[in-house]
């Protein structure tokens, strides 16, 4: 598995299962692919899967695919289906997967502000990032309401059995960082369905807004370092530089404290240029502080200045997930205990495998 995501997968065809994107808000370029009852999220459009050694053949009737390495048989998978809510559209007229999508098999997730100020700034934006991307192509709108949340959950959660729900949010021009439309999201949604929420921002100028969040209905708060060295967060992430690694850690204890140990994560991008000893040595603060660190392999995305950046190899990967699935379980902190999120979906990284006795 961790393989698989690495090389990325080659397609005979191309439209098996739920539609895959090509740019915008991760994951991007992915395509959701259950291997052995485990479902991950698994690179189709980047240029490292053209050239992959795995090799999905077309599904059969039965809806299942023959994985290939090379001409070997590896395994029998099977491609999530299209979910029922993409259907359907507001009254408005507006279709619900333009305001949230399926991510893995059974978790929804939507980015609520398609815009960012990171973002409309060459200087600022984050050289991985695409955001913008399927706004621009159409495929999204700027800004879901409240009520279009509400509305899309309700109906993904009736429709297709969604059991949690990811809100993310480009970065807004205020001091909050995003929290106060994560929060009012959140109070309409949770009154409209009983779905457990995650919330992804950058730390806010107050820690108050944590207990805001918690008490609108957001169980799980992901604040994302992405990147660690110093260097290399100025030159990576520029904008999300000027906040400064002592307001995220400051923040991550404040927030373990509102939402408990094991319900804050952050992201962290293997394969950017950060060392396997450092990635290992903060995720170990992280664990102290309760903070689940929730490393992936980068994914370079078309049409971003890092798309040429090769993703970290299998051997990277697992340099740094075996150890670190250990340092979970020791903590007891693990992906199976996250209330709602990216860390509770684990589609996106190979993690949660190694914190069991079974290796991915």
């Amino acid at each position: 598995m961790t393989e698989l995501q690495s090389h990325g997968l080659r397609l005979v065809d191309p439209d098996a299962g739920a539609a895959s994107r090509r740019g915008g808000a991760g994951p991007s370029d992915h395509k959701a692919v259950t291997v052995d009852g485990i479902t991950l999220m698994v690179p189709v459009h980047t240029a490292p899967s053209y050239r992959s050694p795995f090799v999905a053949d077309a599904p059969g009737p039965d809806g299942r695919a023959l994985l290939r390495r090379d001409t070997i048989p590896i395994a029998s998978i099977a491609f999530p289906k299209q979910p029922k809510f993409y259907g359907r559209s507001t009254a408005e007229g507006v279709p619900y997967s333009q305001i949230a999508t399926l991510h893995g098999a059974d978790v929804l997730a939507t980015t609520v502000l398609q815009t960012c100020i990171r973002y409309e700034s060459r200087r600022k934006a984050c050289k991985f990032c695409a955001i913008g991307q399927s706004l621009a192509a159409g495929r999204t709108i700027e800004r879901k309401t409240p009520a279009q949340l509400a509305e899309v959950a309700k109906a993904a959660v009736e429709l297709d059995g969604v059991r949690h729900m990811v809100m993310t949010t480009g970065t807004p021009p205020t001091r909050d960082r995003g929290a106060a439309i994560l929060a009012e999201s959140a109070q309409a949604i949770r009154a409209a369905v009983n779905l457990p929420l995650q919330a992804q921002c950058e730390p806010p100028d107050t820690d108050a807004w944590f207990r805001r969040m918690k008490d609108a209905g957001v169980d799980t708060l992901g604040m994302h370092l992405e990147v660690i060295d110093e260097a290399l967060r100025r030159r990576i992430l520029p904008g999300k530089a000027e906040v400064p690694m002592s307001r995220y850690w400051d923040a991550f204890g404040a927030a373990v404290e509102v939402f408990g140990r094991g319900q804050v994560s952050t992201y962290l991008l293997a394969g950017l240029g950060d060392a396997p000893e450092l990635i290992l040595s903060t995720s170990r603060r992280l664990l102290d502080l309760g903070v689940y660190p929730f490393v992936v392999p980068f994914v370079p995305i078309s049409g971003t200045p890092l798309e040429d950046q090769p993703a970290p190899s299998a051997d990277f990967m697992r340099s740094v997930l075996e150890p670190l699935g250990r340092m979970a379980a020791d903590a007891g902190i693990r992906a199976t205990d996250i209330k709602a999120g990216c860390g509770k979906c684990a589609a996106c990284s190979t993690l949660s495998r190694y914190e069991t006795p079974l290796a991915a």
